[in-house]
């Protein structure tokens, strides 16, 4: 005698899903294994060659004079690598470069600029002038430009009719000559405030001639500012002078937090 089959059993409890496996309402979908991160589905890695290691450097010309300016500290996002850092390298004895960006760029354009500045030495018997060096320096970023040095300039120091000259570049060598220009992480706070102050913009009153203390000043003052609104740029800020006499520097000290 057959006996009835029974029904199977159901069960009232949770119902257990298999590791990977997602049901739905669709049914259940199988997905990728996955193991700690390591899976066998495509996936991108991404890779940078540069680094924004910060600093803000600013520049001004006078009548006689040029002052180049730039904060000391070296970072990398929210890590301070260095407090003591310059970011300003003397080209001639009357023309200051100015770089913020990446560190090992900043280094290597330097490197390429003074052994120009040596060839140009031997082969001439003289010093390169200040606005030969502004395009040599164009030049230099330009022929770059596929790869480029990941470094913001300011150039600056005295012409040969000894007036102070400025000169603002991009990262690959477009430039020109102005009275005042800031680049790096605090340019965007610095620069409305030298408009203002020392090319008049937007002002009625009338325009007069900075000398250089007063300029000096000013320039601390901006450097204070603007440190407290980036956080990449403080701890000091190194001031160079540039006259027929020489370059005469100024260390000034800003909050260290």
């Amino acid at each position: 005698m057959a006996f009835p089959q029974s029904k199977p059993f159901r069960s009232f409890g949770p119902k257990v899903i298999p590791h990977g496996v997602i049901d739905n309402s669709e049914g259940a979908v199988t997905l990728g294994k996955i193991d700690h991160g390591v899976t066998e589905n495509p996936y991108e890695r991404r890779f940078s060659p540069y680094d924004f290691n910060g600093g803000t450097c600013v520049a001004i010309a006078g009548a006689d004079y040029a002052v180049i300016a730039a904060d000391t500290r070296l970072s990398s996002g929210y890590e301070i690598l260095s407090r003591k850092m310059s970011k300003l390298h003397k080209l001639t004895p009357k023309c200051i470069l100015g770089s913020a960006g990446c560190k090992t760029d900043v280094d290597q354009l330097r490197s390429v600029l003074d052994i120009k500045m040596k060839v140009y030495q031997h082969n001439h018997r003289k010093t390169m002038a200040t606005p030969a060096v502004a395009q040599m320096l164009g030049n230099t970023l330009y022929y770059k430009r596929f790869f480029p040095y990941y470094a913001f300039n300011v150039f600056g120091g005295i012409d040969e009719d000894g007036k102070g000259a400025i000169y603002s570049y991009d990262a690959i060598g477009s430039f020109e000559r102005t009275s005042v220009t800031a680049t790096g992480s605090g340019q965007a706070y610095i620069i409305p405030l030298l408009d203002n102050v020392i090319t008049h913009r937007n002002r009625t009153d009338e325009k007069r001639d900075l000398p250089k203390e007063e300029v000096i000043e000013l320039v601390k003052d901006a450097f204070i500012s603007c440190g407290e609104r980036d956080i990449h740029t403080g701890d000091q800020v190194e001031i160079a002078v540039i006259t027929k006499d020489g370059i005469e520097t100024i260390m000034f000290d800003l909050k260290a937090d």
